[in-house]
């Protein structure tokens, strides 16, 4: 709870402790017998031992860079995990430290050769990335964390694959097959606490038999003429559909504006016809005199 002795005082103490046992002063030692040459002097036994345990103390001192975690155990028993910085515990054989570091991505290769839903004979290259994202379990949940991980994961490659057929594995079903790999891979793992985080699973390639080979060469390239031709349809059908669409709409606007002008002039008529009818009831004679002159200067001026 104090914190770390100072270094410097520590070997401070200890030099001018060793002069003492040893017989020197301010000036450096003396000779051993004296001016007499007698018998040389021993060190003090009263001071040994302190000098000691400051020794023994000074290897409990230790330094844990930004990326690294110290797990401290007490006779084997959990202490404590201590965090970046000048740090101290009790030294050996009371506690001891181990150093993991959570900030380091841990990556490796696997080569496994499995059965696809069709049964199709594949072989997959897998690349599983990882950090220690807990250091407590990391050091004590399971014997060999990373060899548990290897396991799990060539388990779990093999449980995916087997649920795709060669086809998709082989086009365009890589990166959905990557990502819930890396998700199974994360739940085995975790519930076996083993302290790891999987950040990443890559497919690298994946080998079919060289009997299919050819045969899985003709239908990719029969799927890609498939594709080929569908882009090009849809392409002509994104390009002819709004045309169509502009001509059929500017065909409804020139109707819908024939119909108005032909329903207006109809108005129109049936308006003035009502009006001469009206007229003729009131006078017949005059009006069938003015609309037999208003015809004939028609006729005549034309």
């Amino acid at each position: 709870e104090q914190g770390p002795p100072d270094l410097d005082e520590v070997l401070r103490n200890l030099q001018r402790k060793l002069r003492a046992m040893f017989g020197g002063g301010p000036g450096g030692p003396r000779p051993a017998g004296g001016e007499g040459g007698g018998a040389p002097r021993l060190p003090n036994p009263g001071l040994l031992v302190p000098v000691l345990l400051l020794l023994w103390a000074a290897t409990g001192v230790y330094q844990n860079d930004a990326a690294e975690r110290s797990v401290i155990t007490r006779f084997g028993a959990y202490v404590e995990t201590t965090m970046p910085g000048l740090r101290w515990h009790l030294p050996w054989p009371i506690e001891r430290r181990t150093v993991i570091n959570v900030a380091e991505f841990v990556s490796f290769e696997d080569r496994t050769r499995m059965l696809t839903q069709a049964e199709a004979g594949a072989g997959i290259n897998s690349a599983v990335q990882s950090r220690r994202s807990d250091p407590v379990q990391f050091a004590f949940s399971v014997r060999d964390p990373e060899a548990t991980l290897q396991v799990v994961s060539e388990s779990a490659i093999s449980e995916i694959i087997g649920q795709c057929r060669l086809s998709f594995v082989l086009e365009t079903g890589r990166q959905e097959i990557a990502q819930r790999t890396r998700d199974l891979i994360q739940r085995t793992i975790a519930s076996y606490e083993t302290g790891i985080e999987v950040t990443r699973v890559n497919m690298q390639d994946v080998i079919v038999p060289e009997q299919v080979a050819p045969a899985q060469k003709d239908a990719i390239k029969a799927r890609e003429d498939r594709d080929r031709a569908t882009l090009s349809a849809q392409t002509y059908a994104n390009d002819i559909l709004p045309r169509a669409r502009g001509l059929a709409a500017s065909q409804l606007e020139a109707a819908r504006a024939h119909k108005d002008r032909v329903v207006a002039e109809a108005d129109g008529k049936s308006t003035r016809f009502a009006a001469l009818a009206a007229e003729y009831q009131r006078a017949p004679e005059v009006t069938r005199q003015r609309l037999y002159l208003e015809t004939m200067e028609e006729v005549l001026g034309a």
